[in-house]
């Protein structure tokens, strides 16, 4: 299965504009059945709408140095060659190239203000905007968002007059609504098609902030950053990506959400960059066996494995081992609604957490910092998952690491290995008295089976803040298994 970003159409395979694979997960198919469906409840024709929307759709050309082009790697040939020379020269005429693209856009002020995808004008040497009437303009970057992959163009119309449209609220929508794309496939330009809406809040992998509206409305490459129309005339959704395996439309393609679109494009018109809200946690997905083992009635919430310090989850008093389950009276159902509607939170702003902790629920108040200014000083790093958390029990002496195969591999124990796994042990330490050893697999602690990181981490805190003398472990070592009990160091 192949999930294509509509990319401009220079490449053979792309999103919608055309450049780059993104894996998907999850394969799935909605069938849905028409019961009694009226002539009233279809539409008669989409011309009227057609006609009045298609002036805002604009055609994006960019141009591209690309490096590396044909000749820019030379054959090998001895010393002194006659043919050293020819190939020198023609390598170095050739090493760099320029490639063009075409995207889409759509118009939402007069002024000149043109809303697109970031891929469609990534690297981008020059960016003009083409109306309808194909009257072209140079176009300069005001902003761009990798993590939505949403950017803001600004044209000099002069005398020109635009016709703006306006963002409308996705969160109207319903499943089989109808809507309508209008965009510039392979180039060829305004082109309308129609469909319904057929799923929302799809996370493909394009970033932290998926919210991804489906629909089967026929989307092709070219078509990247062109909007997708609710019958009110409304920019519901950005046209960003199709699920395809041969680069045409196959009738499942991907919108962002206006909601979401709308906060990106008009922070970028006033600041150049984004905004968002920072509560400073790393999460992981509540599946039903941690759910099971933390005493969740429900898989649902973020589970926390780690929090930044002098952020303010840190200073809110968030730990690792809470399950977030509302942020700001919104309900957080799966991990990767925290991050979206806490971006989306004011900076500043003073919320409650309620959280599921220990077998409690509690709740905190905290008050958002600004991620982008978290990122520039170095308070935030890389996201941790599952795969990547790592953590250190100082009163046991020795850390554990999620066992990927590369890790496995890494330290010779089998790429067939999962687990969590035993990276660093203390000299002198209670760990290093029981003989706990670099490349030992946690198994078990207790009689419950070690699950992740995540838990362990927990399972040990409360075993330390409960006052017990040690924790005992099951650890393999060799294709071997044996109980390890190890006293907590005294303070």
């Amino acid at each position: 299965m192949k999930l294509r970003l509509l990319r401009p159409t220079r490449h053979s395979l792309a999103l919608v504009s055309g450049d780059f694979l993104v894996p998907f997960a999850v394969a799935f198919t909605i069938i849905f059945f028409s019961v009694g469906l009226s002539a009233a409840d279809r539409p008669n024709s989409f011309a009227d709408l057609a006609e009045k929307l298609s002036p805002s759709v604009v055609n994006i050309s960019t141009t591209t140095i690309v490096n590396g082009g044909p000749g820019a790697e030379m054959p090998q040939f001895p010393p002194g060659s006659p043919f050293e020379e020819f190939f020198k020269n023609f390598g170095e005429n050739n090493r760099q190239r320029k490639a063009q693209s075409l995207g889409s856009g759509f118009i939402i002020d007069a002024k000149g203000i043109v809303v697109t995808n970031h891929h469609v004008i990534e690297n981008a040497e020059e960016i003009r905007v083409i109306l309808a009437d194909e009257t072209s303009f140079t176009a300069k970057v005001l902003g761009q968002d990798k993590k939505t992959d949403i950017a803001v163009l600004k044209i000099e119309p002069g005398d020109t007059k635009l016709a703006a449209v306006a963002f409308g609220d996705s969160d109207s929508l319903r499943v089989g609504d109808w809507v309508l794309a209008i965009g510039n496939p392979f180039g060829l330009g305004g082109t309308v098609t129609a469909g319904i809406v057929s799923a929302f809040g799809r996370d493909i992998g394009n970033g932290p902030y998926d919210d991804f509206i489906q629909t089967d409305a026929s989307i092709n490459r070219g078509n990247s950053g062109g909007p997708l129309f609710n019958t009110q005339g409304e920019v519901i959704g950005i046209n960003t990506a199709i699920f395809s395996q041969s680069g045409g439309s196959v009738g499942i393609g991907f919108a962002i959400a206006s909601n979401l679109a709308s906060r990106v494009a008009s922070q970028l018109v006033e600041f150049g960059q984004t905004r968002r809200g920072w509560l400073g946690v790393f999460i992981q997905e509540v599946t039903p066996d941690i759910a099971e083992s933390l005493g969740l009635k429900e898989a649902s919430g973020a589970l926390v494995s780690s929090v930044n310090e002098n952020s303010p989850a840190a200073i809110g008093g968030v730990q690792p081992g809470d399950v977030i389950l509302k942020f700001d009276d919104k309900v957080i159902e799966k991990m990767r609604d925290l991050p979206r509607i806490v971006a989306e939170t004011d900076i500043g702003a003073t919320v409650s957490v309620e959280l599921f902790r220990q077998g409690s629920p509690k709740t905190l108040t905290i008050t958002l910092g600004e991620l982008e200014k978290a990122e520039l000083v170095g308070l935030v790093g890389e996201q941790k998952t599952s795969e990547t958390l790592k953590e250190s029990f100082g009163s046991l002496g020795f850390s554990v690491q999620a066992l990927t195969p590369q890790l496995a591999e890494e330290m010779g124990l089998g790429k067939e290995k999962v687990g969590v796994v035993v990276t660093d042990v203390v000299p002198g330490s209670p760990a290093a008295e029981k003989n706990l050893q670099v490349g030992d697999i946690l198994r078990r602690f207790g009689q419950r089976p070690v699950k992740g990181v995540a838990e362990i981490t927990k399972d040990i805190e409360d075993a330390e803040e409960s006052g017990r003398s040690g924790i005992l472990i099951l650890i393999e070592r060799d294709g071997r298994e044996r109980f390890l009990q190890i006293g907590f160091a005294k303070k």
